[in-house]
């Protein structure tokens, strides 16, 4: 069975072109003109991942994630900013915010697929554990719980306000790839800047990856944002 995903964009001819890309791609797709259709739809069938514009009319992106990330019963569910807003800043935003990945347009089809392909595959699949008679835990409860993490990862972040500077040995081209992917630019863009071969760019993100313990973009631009490798 092919993964459900729900795309909410308020651009009819990108949010239509996305979709046929995904659904050639061997996924099923719903789509949603905007913050507050999407959210109906995810009560109705909650789907395997969530792809989302940030700039929509009444209700934008962000306060859209704030809905998901409140709701207990989409606490874990994958959530794709695809965007124009491709700043330093509104990545940082965006992540801050809980967005799992943060593709700026215009963006590589190919890359989105890749990046969806990536969180599904990193998604539990355990089952829903029961309770004796067979009832699953009260979202109460689970929400008890959640607010429990969420005071103890606070309450970690104001004892570490000070942390040690991180230091990570890159090259000057390494260094000049990972400040230009943090930029949001696609290999071939990056390969253009810097007067090289997409395959030598490809080299050095894989060097990237493997220096920094990651293993795809979004992470590695998450990395480096969070501990002030991008410059």
């Amino acid at each position: 069975m092919s993964a459900q995903l729900l795309l909410v964009d308020d651009e009819p001819g990108l949010r239509e072109a996305v979709k046929d890309y995904l659904q050639e791609s061997g996924f099923s797709v719903q789509v949603a003109s905007n913050a507050r259709e999407g959210w109906d739809l995810m009560e109705q069938n909650t789907p395997d991942l969530v792809i989302s514009d940030i700039m929509m009319p009444q209700v934008d992106g962000y306060q859209f994630l704030k809905q998901v990330r409140e709701d207990p019963r989409f606490q874990s569910l994958p959530v794709i900013f695809l965007t124009a807003k491709g700043m330093t800043g509104d990545r940082i935003q965006g992540y801050q915010a809980g967005v799992d990945a943060y593709l700026p347009k215009p963006f590589d089809p190919d890359e989105l697929v890749a990046i969806v392909e990536n969180l599904l595959s990193r998604r539990p699949t355990k089952p829903i554990v029961t309770g004796e008679d067979g009832e699953t835990p009260d979202i109460a409860e689970l929400a008890n719980q959640i607010a429990q993490i969420k005071a103890l990862l606070t309450q970690r972040s104001a004892i570490s306000q000070s942390p040690a500077p991180f230091k990570i040995d890159l090259t000057p081209r390494e260094q000049s790839v990972l400040n230009l992917v943090a930029e949001g630019l696609m290999n071939k863009e990056i390969a253009r800047r810097l007067d090289t071969s997409v395959r030598n760019v490809e080299k050095y993100v894989s060097r990237l990856f493997s220096k920094t313990g990651t293993n795809s973009r979004t992470e590695l631009v998450r990395f480096a944002l969070e501990h002030g490798l991008a410059k």
